[in-house]
């Protein structure tokens, strides 16, 4: 059976259109990695109106090779510039940039490339065995799971962060009451339009995505983007391969990080940038030498590189078989989705298996053109760093309402896009994410969708979702993890007295 798939998706994946649209993603992902202040999720924002003129499959491999390839392009400039092109490589430039000061870039990049497509690859594998047997298992569900699943997403979502518990939980809240707005689905009842005929709708994922990500990281790189001027000898590659030593402490950080990154990736609200924070302080922990890290040492390269490369890709998991984002990104590509009328979940590989093996099988494909890419054409691809970033945000911007404005012909939509880009522009000043609004603006009205099935079925008893095993263990596990971060933030607090 297994092998069956495979053939399926290799014939899908090999077909002339995926091919060129696979080449466009992971190309336009590593120059956007590249390149500072721009991001994979602002890119991917971008290019959401070109999905609607798509064939579902080619859509979802594009916006997949810019998702992944940012990784790898994000790398480059972590390690010769000290500045980490996504927020996922920003661990690789605390080994990277000290391997170029002394000489050893080639060797770093090329070391690079090879841990992110081993991490790549052990999470397609993951992602190929795993990926059936959790959606014939989720068959089973029904409205009460998959409100507990997604109330799991998005608790973890607003959790396990970096940042502030309460601003991400404050996001999560208004990113559900945004995915409120429009007429009730139940009642026909307009909610939040303030009479406003074009809210009635309801409001759309792009012009939110495309503010708060793309309009508002380009005004808060306006300023702050030096893309300085890079010498040859900066990033000659006459000494790339590495050294003996370089390969024998490079196989198991890379087998340490790639599983850790695989397990990470595919829970929801983790992702690769937590995968290849974690990677790097295991290595740290378990090195003989530890005071080596900071210094040059490629264990700190090896580790996050093949753990977040790993999160990418089983970050898929969830996103494909439950249909539950665990990221800003896979919420993109779930609407990706639903715009042509594809609802991701457990009947996706069964309904459209084409779709489903063939963007696996793709992943494969756009991970050796990467390696291909990112090996012979480093000096290519540092080169767009001399231009300068007052050509780069005009156009980005155009493009941006070309983009919002072609999907209906509507100026409303443009308007939406400028309002939520002000807004977050607002939130990266005050420090509030705007992750979490995403994904509780995809995932609210689904919520509330399975919640309100839940209470027919139930006749209005809240006990349903304790009373069946699986939801009952599912807000179990949520619920430890708003304790452990109680937890985590008292232990702070006393340890700051």
């Amino acid at each position: 059976m297994l092998v069956d798939n495979i053939l399926l998706g290799l014939e899908t994946a090999l077909r002339p259109d995926n091919l060129m649209w696979c080449l466009v993603g992971v190309s336009m992902g590593t120059i956007i990695g590249v390149i500072p202040g721009i991001g994979a999720l602002a890119a991917m924002s971008m290019l959401f109106p070109l999905t609607f003129y798509l064939d579902p499959t080619s859509a979802l491999i594009m916006l997949a090779g810019i998702w992944y390839g940012s990784t790898y392009g994000g790398s480059t400039a972590a390690i010769l510039l000290n500045v980490p092109g996504t927020p996922s490589s920003a661990v690789t430039a605390l080994e990277g940039y000290p391997m170029s000061r002394q000489g050893r870039a080639g060797v770093a990049l090329f070391m690079t490339a090879i841990a992110s497509f081993a991490g790549a690859s052990l999470g397609i594998v993951i992602m190929m065995l795993f990926s059936p047997l959790i959606a014939r298992s989720a068959m089973s569900f029904g409205a009460p799971e998959y409100f507990s699943l997604m109330l799991l997403g998005l608790v973890a979502a607003a959790t396990i962060t970096f940042g502030s518990v309460a601003k991400s939980l404050s996001m999560v809240v208004l990113g559900v009451l945004l995915g409120c707005v429009g007429m009730d689905a139940y009642t026909g009842q307009p909610r939040f339009t303030f009479g406003v005929m074009h809210l009635y709708e309801s409001l759309s994922l792009m012009p939110l995505a495309m503010g708060l990500f793309g309009v508002a990281e380009i005004a808060a790189s306006v300023g702050l983007v030096n893309l300085a001027q890079m010498t040859r000898a900066q990033y000659a590659m006459r000494a790339m391969l590495p050294t003996r030593d370089d390969m024998r402490r490079s196989p198991l950080p890379m087998l340490r990080g790639g599983t850790l990154g695989a397990v990470l990736g595919a829970l929801p609200g983790v992702g690769p940038s937590v995968a290849s924070f974690m990677s790097y302080a295991i290595e740290r922990k378990v090195a003989a030498q530890p005071e080596r890290f900071g210094k040059g040492a490629i264990e700190g390269i090896m580790a996050p590189e093949t753990a977040n490369n790993a999160a990418d890709q089983t970050a898929f998991i969830p996103t494909m078989t439950l249909g539950i984002p665990g990221s800003p990104s896979m919420a993109i590509m779930i609407g990706a989705l639903m715009i042509h009328g594809i609802s991701p979940g457990p009947t996706l590989i069964r309904d459209h298996p084409d779709l489903f093996w063939g963007l696996v099988m793709s992943f494969w494909i756009g991970n050796v053109l990467l390696l291909v890419i990112n090996v012979p054409l480093i000096g290519l691809w540092v080169r767009l760093l001399s231009i300068p970033y007052r050509f780069l945000y005009p156009s980005i911007l155009v493009f941006v309402c070309i983009g919002v404005y072609s999907v209906g012909n509507s100026s409303a939509n443009v308007w939406l896009v400028l309002g939520f880009g002000v807004l977050g522009y607002l939130m990266r000043v005050l420090d509030f994410s705007p992750a979490p609004l995403i994904l509780g603006f995809v995932l609210g009205p689904m919520m509330e969708e399975y919640f309100r099935r839940s209470m027919l079925v139930a006749r209005g008893d809240l006990a349903i979702f304790v009373e069946r095993p699986i939801s009952a263990t599912v807000l179990a596990l949520a619920a430890m993890i708003v304790l452990a971060r109680l937890a985590q933030m008292r232990r702070t607090t006393m340890a700051r007295r």
